[in-house]
This record gives structure tokens, sequence and C-alpha cells, in this order.
């Protein structure tokens, strides 16, 4: 199991229906960075528990490579939670996800329910901000646990409940979506975008996951493996930002090197925040590059 609290990229977060043994063989081709194996949504009442079990046992069977692995269990007030966080705490999963989450004690609840599992230290727990009540409390959620490695905003979910509309720009949603990127890197979380609806819109896809980007998110939960490739590019740093990067640290080193704390670079100042925004990016890259 790889340790999901550490760095790694997360551009692109794939659902695939823990139902469909076809859909869990073929993510292992996938170049989605997070897999996540769906109990919830994706499945109907009567297939919970064989769902269950071929989540467990696809992740025992190993062949997913470098790709993070999550299980999306049950809101916790379903009769199929229990077993499911009990079940994916061993499986061998990097982590559950827990939809639904409207407040702190809901992540404490999950959090001991995967000790008294005796999930292993590393094994994370990802908090899906999908209601009123969670967006309002996101804060608190993000501060409720150690275990907790992430939030994932459920902006479909959210709209019903909101009873707003859901336009391709998600303006009526924005205040949500920025509350949850501010509590995520208040208390140093990665967090990631929800999904987009109209699959054969990739232009519209495209111009939301360059707006969940500009917004501060790591990246974009996916239906559909059509939309990876999508994903991946606009979450990771482009070729002419890696170049600019590059120039930075550099203009940076020269400077320091002679006694200088900032710089010009055509014409714009440099300091230290542009240069630590330069590294991330540069990390990044080779974090991307490692996994390939």
């Amino acid at each position: 199991m790889t340790l999901s609290r550490g760095p790694r990229p997360r551009r692109s977060a794939l659902y695939m229906p823990a139902s469909n043994a076809r859909a869990l063989e073929k993510a292992k081709t996938l170049a989605a960075d997070t897999v996540i194996f769906d109990l919830e949504d994706a499945v109907a009442p009567d297939a919970k528990t064989s769902a269950r079990a071929a989540a467990v046992a696809a992740v025992k069977g190993g062949g997913y490579g470098a790709r993070e692995i999550l299980i999306r269990v049950n809101a916790l007030d379903t009769p199929w939670a229990a077993d499911d966080i009990a079940a994916a705490a061993l499986s061998g999963a990097d982590g559950i996800v827990v939809p639904k989450v409207g407040s702190a004690d809901g992540v404490r609840r999950a959090s001991q329910q995967l000790g008294d599992a005796r999930a292993p230290d590393a094994f994370s727990l990802w908090a899906m901000i999908e209601t009123p009540r969670g967006v309002l409390a996101v804060q608190d959620i993000a501060a409720a646990d150690s275990r907790l490695a992430g939030l994932i905003v459920g902006t479909a979910d959210l709209a019903k409940d909101l009873q707003c509309a859901h336009p391709a720009d998600r303006w009526p949603m924005l205040q949500a979506l920025q509350m949850c990127v501010l509590a995520a890197r208040a208390y140093d979380l990665a967090v990631l975008d929800g999904v987009h609806l109209e699959i054969a819109d990739m232009g519209a896809f495209d111009a939301a996951c360059h707006q969940g980007r500009a917004l501060g998110f790591d990246g974009k939960t996916l239906i559909h493996p059509s939309q990876i490739a999508g994903a991946n590019a606009a979450f990771g740093p482009s070729e002419e930002e890696l170049a600019r990067a590059r120039r930075i640290v550099a203009a940076h080193d020269a400077a320091a090197a002679q006694g200088h704390g900032v710089t010009l670079l055509d014409g714009r100042l440099v300091e230290s925040l542009h240069v630590k925004e330069a590294e991330r990016l540069l990390a990044q890259a080779d974090l991307i590059a490692a996994r390939a």
C-alpha cells in the first residue's frame, strides 16, 4: 500500500462501479492518477454486498501499479456503511471515501470505525462535501481527524440540495467550491473538484477543468475514462509553465548569489513566494514523471 497522505499527483480520480467486474479490470490500464471503487451511487441496493466483496478482491488481486486506490463506502447512516468500512480497512486499498459528510463528527466516526477494524496508520479517509451542512461545516470537517487526507466536492448532489442551477460555469456554487478549497489549504489537505456529467461535451468539460485548477483544486473526479486525458492535461503543469518555473528558480538563485532577495525576470518582480510556486510546479512534474 502506498502512503496516501504523502505528495502525489491527483489530477484525475475516476469512479468505477465495484459491481462491474469489467470496469475494475479496465482500471488497471487507464491513466487515472486515482481510481475510486464505488459502492455507493453506482451500485443498486441488492448488489451492495457482492460489490463490496468484488472491490476487496480486486484490490487484493493487485495489478493497479502506482494508481491510488480508494473505496467509496456507503453513507454512514446506511445499513451497509459499517461493513463497507470494516472490509475496506484491511483490503490493501489506500483509503476510503465517505459520502455526504455533514459534520466533523462524521469524520471522527468513520476514523474510529477504521481504527476498530485495525486499518493501517497510513490508511486514509476522504470526506465528500456535497450538502449545504457539509459546506457550512467544512472548516470543522477539515480539522476533524489526523487520518483525513482530503476533501471531494460532490457538485451534483450539492446543486440538488441547494435547489440551484448547475450551468457549465457553475457560478451558483462558486462560493461553496471556494470554501472547500480554503478549508483544504488551511489544513494541508488535498481537494478534488466534482464530476462533469455531460460526457459528450468535451469543450465544456475542459472549461470546467481549467476553472477547477484556477480555483485551486488538485484534480477532478471523473465518471468516464474519456475524461482522464483532459483532466491530466488541465491539472498538470504545461511545458510552458515548467519552462518559466525553471527560469524563475534560476533567476532567483543568481540574484541570491549576489546577495539580493528579489530580482526581475521579463520585467516582473520575482521574490520568494514566486520561487516557492515555481518549485511546487517542478516537484509536481517530477511526481507525474515518476508515476509514468
